[in-house]
Order: C-alpha cells, then sequence, then structure tokens
C-alpha cells in the first residue's frame, strides 16, 4: 500500500514538474478524444439517416388491371417470406384512387378530371420495404422472375437506386474518413505523450539509475510514468467531454431538422455515461500505452 501511494506521488510530482509538456500531450490527446467521440456520433447520426431515407424509400410494384387481388396477395406473401424484406404493404386500385383523391383534395383541376372519370384509372400495387438499402437489388432482381413479372406493369425500383447507392457510398466514405482520422490523432496523442515520458525519464536518468543499483524493481521504476500516463487519459477525457457537451447542444436542431427521427440532445443525455466511459477508456489506453513504450524502452537500454 505504502509502495503504491509512492509511486502515485511520484507520477504526479512528475506532471508537475513538466508542466508545459503536460499541457501540450494533454491538448493533443483532447484533440484525438473528441474526434473518437466524434466518430461514435456520427455513426448515430448515420445509421438515423440511412433508416430514416430507408422508411421513405421503397420498391413499387404496379400490377396489370386484369391481375385477381389473390394472385397479388400470393405475391405479397412470397415477399414478405425472402430475408431481405422488411415488409410488404398491398394496396388495391381502390385505396389507392382514395389516397389520390385525398392527396389533391385542394386540386379543382384534378377533382373535375375524377368526376368525369367512368373507371379507375389506378392500379394496384405493392410497397415492398428492405430491411437493409444494400438489399434492395435482391428484391428487384427477385421481382424479375417471368412468373412474377407477367403479372406486373411497372416496377420503381430504378427511379430510386440512385438515391439509395449515393446515401450509401457517402456514409460509408465519411465512416472510413472518421475512422482514419481518428487513427491518426491517437498515433499523435500517443507519439506526443511518448515523448513527454522520453524527456522526463531523460531529466531523472540519473535518479532512475541510482533506483537501480540499489534494487528497485522495473514495476517501482515503472509505476510513476504509467499514473502521469493515465492522469493525461483521465484529464483529456474530462475536458473533451466537457466540450463535447455545448457541441452537441448546437448540432442537435439542426440534426433534428434534418432528420426528424433524430433527437440528438435526447441521445445524448441517455447515453451519456456510456459515451462518456468509451471515451475515458480511449483516452486511458492512450496514455498507458505511451507510457508503457517509453519506459520499456529506457529499462531495455
Amino acid at each position: 500500500m505504502v509502495t503504491l501511494s509512492r509511486i502515485i506521488k511520484y507520477g504526479l510530482q512528475a506532471i508537475w514538474r513538466n508542466g508545459l509538456l503536460s499541457a501540450s500531450t494533454i491538448s493533443v490527446m483532447i484533440l484525438a478524444a473528441l474526434v473518437f467521440e466524434g466518430l461514435i456520433i456520427f455513426n448515430v447520426v448515420g445509421k438515423s439517416a440511412v433508416q430514416s431515407i430507408q422508411d421513405k424509400i421503397d420498391i413499387s410494384v404496379y400490377f396489370k388491371s386484369n391481375t385477381p387481388e389473390d394472385t397479388i396477395l400470393g405475391i405479397k406473401r412470397s415477399l414478405e417470406g425472402l430475408n431481405e424484406v422488411k415488409s410488404a404493404e398491398y394496396i388495391s386500385r381502390e385505396q389507392a384512387l382514395e389516397d389520390f383523391k385525398a392527396k389533391h383534395a385542394t386540386d379543382d383541376a384534378i377533382k373535375q378530371a375524377l368526376d368525369e372519370l367512368t373507371s379507375n384509372p389506378l392500379l394496384a400495387s405493392l410497397n415492398v420495404k428492405a430491411k437493409d438499402p444494400h438489399e434492395y437489388s435482391t428484391i428487384a432482381d427477385y421481382l424479375q422472375n417471368p412468373s412474377l413479372k407477367d403479372n406486373t406493369e411497372k416496377i420503381t425500383y430504378a427511379q430510386n437506386q440512385t438515391v439509395i447507392e449515393r446515401l450509401i457510398a457517402l456514409v460509408d466514405t465519411l465512416k472510413g474518413a472518421g475512422i482514419l482520422l481518428t487513427i491518426f490523432f491517437a498515433f499523435l496523442a500517443v507519439m506526443v505523450s511518448f515523448n513527454t515520458i522520453r524527456l522526463a525519464i531523460f531529466s531523472n536518468s540519473e535518479q532512475l539509475s541510482i533506483m537501480r543499483l540499489v534494487g528497485a524493481s522495473n514495476k517501482f521504476i515503472q509505476g510513476p510514468y504509467i499514473v502521469e500516463g493515465c492522469f493525461y487519459g483521465f484529464i483529456s477525457a474530462v475536458i473533451s467531454f466537457v466540450i463535447l457537451i455545448p457541441i452537441v447542444g448546437f448540432l442537435s436542431p439542426y440534426l433534428h431538422s434534418f432528420i426528424p427521427e433524430l433527437d440528438l440532445a435526447v441521445y445524448f443525455r441517455n447515453s451519456y455515461v456510456l459515451l462518456f466511459f468509451y471515451q475515458l477508456l480511449f483516452c486511458i489506453i492512450v496514455g498507458i500505452l505511451s507510457s508503457s513504450i517509453a519506459i520499456r524502452r529506457y529499462l531495455k537500454t
């Protein structure tokens, strides 16, 4: 217990002695932590954006006017049996006409045209939603089956395909860029912290040599520097998390207007403990890793 208290004491003293270098190390680690947390939030936003747009996009399959309802319902059941399909909604010709009238209730020209019709010109349809945007192409291929195609008038996949593919490409690209940026800042934080520890070791090299001569264990020598790395990580996590709070508050209304299903502020309030834990874990691992590398290199010399 006495040994542990000494290790912690020496570690905190080293941080105070190297004030400017410690401040620069913490600053870089704060940037790395903010990018890391930004990547987590981006994943949440990206998933919400994909889900929001996915809920608005579907494949509409329009059937020929002479296709029996039982046949359409049979196709609906076959689609619902596919692993890729989330739902398949049947809209009869009558329902389609009612929906059309409700949508254009204020348009007098359309109302007059509908009144003059002697028959329903609209077709029955199935609105098919996929579980994942990547799977719409598989569903579209299934609908091209000759046994199904004979009953279909039109399939609207082509006009939605570009939107789906562009969205997937954008999210994947930004996610990849976020991961690379996090790795870069984490590496930078490790290198700055590593060099800070190395300078501290160099300035205390005489004292460390004496400790080795009198038989101090490697763990006792390593301990203060591990404490130093943990302290860097803890302070960086706390400061970066405090900085993150107003950023989330500022971004939340803009993201909500873009993605109504997402309230970033509510998500942050519900998940702040877990988010802080991830950030703390990330920062402490960076701090311990850099300290361990630096002191082990010294102990090998």
